[in-house]
């Protein structure tokens, strides 16, 4: 979801010029909803917002999308608010909402100026308490998924998630796309809908973050006065499939019709984004794509001119990451001459320590991410959300760059030979589709 205005949120910048320490406070309500709070006075502004511990890998693999579709339910209205009004209660209180869901999570803000913070409250606990699910909702964001599915499917190289996820898992839930597919949402009944919010929307399946100006004891009163109301629910229980590894290369295709250039994917299943090789791995594709000067980057597009795009990425999931090569070639080049040219750099780096300089080059982008990342009251108050709900320990936001700071140049190298190889990936021919497949 993209709505309401982002100028308020382009004002949050706190001035952070170099890396320092994100002060937060932590407490739980009765029923388990887990609270924390960022005081930061600089600017009269706040963040509201609620993560709940639900994503596309939940539920009934016969009804996708699920949470997804919630993202933009929960924005009907409650027992309180009007069909429609929530939308337009923030900009009219000045202040910018949005929302997004991953396979992981679903995740809620608003910003508003500060004197408005328990308008934000009421608001997020008006859709944690008693939301209205009914027919003519369902059927109303029905026709807004459907909409944007299809844009994504309307966009050129629209669909290479769907492929990553459909090829590279099997029998795990991430082998399904997060918006879903719609004849599952078409068919569920008001009541499955009304089943999937009292199973995972509960405040002891959530993460509250208040960030900005505010004041500490008032906003704690406040917090218990919107939200003890709301009832905890049963602890939510998941025991996924394991995928089984893969042990030979496998080769296939997907098709989109809005391309005219095919491109080329090199996928691999890895760890989940709390495991440490999750972090070597960022700075392996860091390593290979990250600016113009990265080795994948400087070789085969700006001097042997191969490809028009390349990059490397770790895409961060909980159960696992999923690290891919993408590339469209330019002029003549094949398709398995920019594998082998990309082979040719990741064979490399398992042979041979990489330079002293990219180690340290490496290290000043983590850092600077790092700075950047805690630079907004918005950034800072998705971290400590983050950092709780999926990854266990909020400190985080302040100690993990020492992660990346730990990370050798023999860490980078043995990881590299551990989940790189050719006989552990997927490779995606990704081709313009014909009339006739």
């Amino acid at each position: 979801m993209k709505k309401g205005l982002f100028t308020l949120a382009l004002l949050l910048s706190v001035g952070f010029m170099s890396a320092q320490q994100v002060e937060f406070e932590e407490f739980d309500l009765d029923n388990g909803l887990h609270v924390i709070l960022h005081q930061d006075n600089t600017a009269p502004v706040v963040s509201t917002s609620v993560m709940y511990n639900v994503g596309g890998k939940d539920g009934d693999r016969e009804r996708t999308g699920f949470a997804h579709f919630f993202e933009h339910l929960l924005f009907e209205g409650s027992e309180n608010i009007g069909r429609g009004e929530f939308m337009k209660i923030i900009p009219a209180n000045g202040g910018t909402f949005n929302a997004n869901t991953s396979q992981d999570r679903t995740y809620y803000f608003e910003v508003f100026p500060s004197n408005k913070l328990e308008l934000a409250l009421w608001l997020e606990s008006e859709r944690m308490l008693h939301p209205v699910i009914d027919q003519v909702g369902v059927d109303t964001q029905n026709e807004v998924v459907k909409e944007e599915k299809r844009q994504r499917a309307g966009s050129p190289y629209g669909g290479i998630f769907e492929a990553l996820g459909s090829n590279l898992f099997k029998v795990h839930p991430y082998k399904d796309p997060n918006i879903g597919y719609m004849e599952h949402l078409d068919a569920a009944t008001l009541e499955e809908f009304n089943a999937y919010f009292d199973k995972y929307y509960g405040p002891n399946n959530a993460v509250l973050v208040i960030a900005g100006d505010i004041d500490m004891a008032k906003t704690k009163k406040l917090v218990a006065d919107y939200f003890s109301e709301v009832k905890s629910r049963p602890e939510v229980v998941r025991n996924f499939p394991k995928e089984e590894p893969i042990t030979e290369t496998v080769r296939t295709q997907a098709y989109d019709e809005n391309i005219q250039l095919p491109a080329i994917l090199a996928t691999y299943r890895t760890p989940g984004f709390t495991s440490r090789d999750s972090y070597v791995l960022d700075m392996i594709s860091t390593y290979l794509s990250g600016g113009k000067s990265s080795v994948l980057y400087k070789k085969i597009v700006d001097e042997q001119k191969q490809a028009l795009q390349l990059q490397a990425v770790n895409i961060p999931q909980m159960d696992y990451n999923i690290f891919t090569i993408f590339a469209i070639p330019s002029g003549d080049t094949s398709l398995d001459t920019i594998l082998d040219e990309i082979d040719e750099e990741i064979v490399k780096m398992q042979n041979e320590l990489i330079t002293e300089r990219d180690y340290q080059k490496l290290l000043n982008q983590f850092e600077n991410q790092f700075v950047n990342s805690n630079a907004s009251i918005v950034g800072i108050a998705e971290s400590l959300a983050t950092n709780y709900l999926l990854k266990g320990d909020v400190d985080l936001i302040n100690k993990e760059i020492e992660i990346y700071r730990s990370i050798t140049r023999e860490e980078i190298q043995a990881v590299a030979n551990r989940y790189l190889s050719k006989n552990q990936r997927v490779e995606i021919e990704y081709l313009p589709k014909k009339d006739d497949q």
